[in-house]
């Protein structure tokens, strides 16, 4: 998709960074150099490179580069704490890592490389990607953001320095591309293992979907991280395919989004709720005109409907949205660019794909149209498995079908409907949050004997986490030291929104602590405090 990009529009904008701009010549010319230093470094069929990195240009020249010469590349949000990432990387067996130099990210990163003995740590300096203006500004005022690096230190200028070409490297349509890390009812972080063909075929029913002529050469807003396999759909191979330009930001904040889409005025934006949300707020203080916008992509979480109203009102543009998981590239089935789907649908399912309901309990069985069962999926996008988990892959599949672990039902006319998730990961802001892992953090502090995390809504992330704890004695800990304690050892978007100290934590009929009743206890006083205000 690249090269034909590459040769069709050599001279049209690929990237506009905070205003850089870069031709697909030049980002070809870019990813050319990065790929014959990997080669170098060790980099062969196969070898797992992970990109620990926001939106800057360093990502699209590493992914494409690492992917031109075979490596396989593997995602880490930059948010992570350390022990996650350090998971990540022992799990994928990472032999190099690229990050950035914000001195709170690279101090996680090349500690966790440290002990893992990673053969190299390439960093990335966000400054060196600005405008003229903006980078000496950046340099200037912003030292402290900027991590001081030694003179052993390898960076991305090294990496792409001087016109080089690359071994030529054969890569079958089957290869792995990426391993995308996501979770399930375990909360233990597993990787979907996606194929070029895979990561292809969803970019070419994205195109499908949109219509090739309304696509082509176009703009797509990148403020969704690349790293998210939603973005790296929607934005980087969406835009490989289309030759569309890609506006990047390095990071979501609601004014400078404003001021970037209205001085590119792109013409899609792939969107989370809390954006969109964001938006509408931001919009009640100062005139919002998105009315440029063909549509908004709504995809990482439900999307209420008085965030799509109040969005749309607000800015005049139309919001679409769509259904996926990660195991899916990650696009499953979307409402239409233009026309109408029946309310409460996410559309019908992406060109080439095809959904199933089948039973939860018994997903041998087929249900017919209207009925609520297990959403299971096929198409040229499903992953070939989970990497070196043999028997999760298998336990994922059933007659072939991708099992989402998602309920909802088909109409008559093929629209989907999401009911509820059968999984206990919570949707946050677009980011999945497993309570597993909150749960086991919660258990490593001396205090605590039992420890359980629940969803609960949240007006701006659509669903925010929520610890109950019991502890080991009566004021054996407090709220402020058991928010300090959890403090380096989740990310910020994994912190618990609320913990609550109980006696104790209600529990199944064999002895188990039970997230059911705390579930249905927290519907209940949110009903009831509903009901009080009205």
């Amino acid at each position: 998709m690249f090269d034909r990009t590459v040769t069709r529009h050599p001279e049209l904008p690929a990237i506009d960074f905070m205003g850089r701009v870069t031709s697909w010549r030049e980002l070809d010319e870019l990813v050319d150099g990065a790929a014959a230093s990997l080669q170098l470094l060790g980099v062969t069929p196969g070898t797992r490179v992970a990109l620990c990195l926001p939106n800057t240009p360093h990502y699209p020249v590493l992914y494409l580069a690492t992917l031109r010469i075979g490596g396989i590349v593997v995602n880490a949000n930059p948010l992570y704490a350390e022990r996650e990432l350090e998971h990540l990387l022992a799990d994928s067996g990472a032999e190099l890592v690229a990050t950035c130099d914000i001195p709170e990210v690279h101090a996680r990163v090349t500690a966790a490389a440290g002990r893992l003995s990673l053969r190299h740590v390439i960093t990335c300096r966000v400054a060196d990607e600005l405008p003229w203006p903006k980078r000496l500004a950046y340099r200037l005022l912003k030292r402290r953001d900027m991590a001081p690096l030694g003179d052993g230190a390898f960076t991305f200028e090294h990496l792409v320095a001087g016109p080089r070409l690359p071994k030529p490297v054969a890569v079958a349509p089957d290869a792995p591309a990426v391993l995308q890390y996501t979770g399930g009812t375990t909360g233990t972080p597993k990787a979907a293992v996606l194929t070029h063909a895979n990561l292809v075929a969803n970019a070419d029913a994205m195109l499908a979907h949109i219509g090739e002529a309304d696509a082509l050469r176009r703009s797509v807003v990148g403020v969704l991280p690349l790293f998210h396999v939603f973005a790296l759909t929607t934005v980087l191979n969406f835009a490989l395919r289309s030759g569309a330009k890609m506006v990047l930001l390095p990071r979501f904040a609601v004014g400078q989004l404003l001021a970037t889409l209205g001085r590119t005025r792109p013409d899609y934006m792939p969107a989370v709720p809390t954006i969109l949300h964001a938006i509408a707020q931001a919009a009640q203080k100062r005139p919002v005109d998105l009315s440029h916008l063909r549509a908004c992509i709504s995809g990482g979480a439900p999307l209420a409907p008085e965030v799509r109203h109040a969005f749309e009102r607000a800015t005049g543009a139309r919001v679409v949205e769509g259904y996926g998981l990660s195991e899916a590239s990650p696009i499953v089935a979307c409402q239409p660019i233009r026309g109408e789907a029946p309310h409460g649908s996410v559309g019908r399912p992406f060109p080439g794909t095809a959904v199933e309901i089948r039973d939860a309990d018994a997903p041998d069985r087929l249900l017919p149209a209207g009925d609520v069962g297990e959403i299971c999926v096929r198409g040229p996008q499903v992953m070939r498995g989970y990497w070196n988990r043999p028997d999760e892959t298998a336990g994922t599949f059933v007659d072939g079908a991708l099992r989402t672990g998602d309920l909802g039902r088909l109409d008559e006319g093929g629209n989907l409907f999401v009911a509820d998730r059968l999984k206990d990961v919570i949707l946050c802001g677009g980011y999945n949050v497993y309570p597993r892992v909150i749960e086991e953090a919660l258990l490593e502090h001396p205090a605590v004997a039992e420890a359980l995390v629940i969803g609960v809504p949240d007006a701006y992330r659509g669903e925010a986490p929520k610890a109950f704890v019991a502890l080991k004695g009566p004021g054996a800990a407090t709220l402020a030291e058991l928010r300090a304690f959890l403090a380096n050892k989740l990310g910020k978007i994994e912190q618990p929104r609320e913990i609550e100290i109980r006696v104790e934590l209600p529990r199944t009929l064999i002895g188990k602590p039970c997230r059911k009743t705390l579930v249905e206890q927290e519907r209940a006083d949110c009903f009831r405090s509903a009901a009080e205000e009205a």
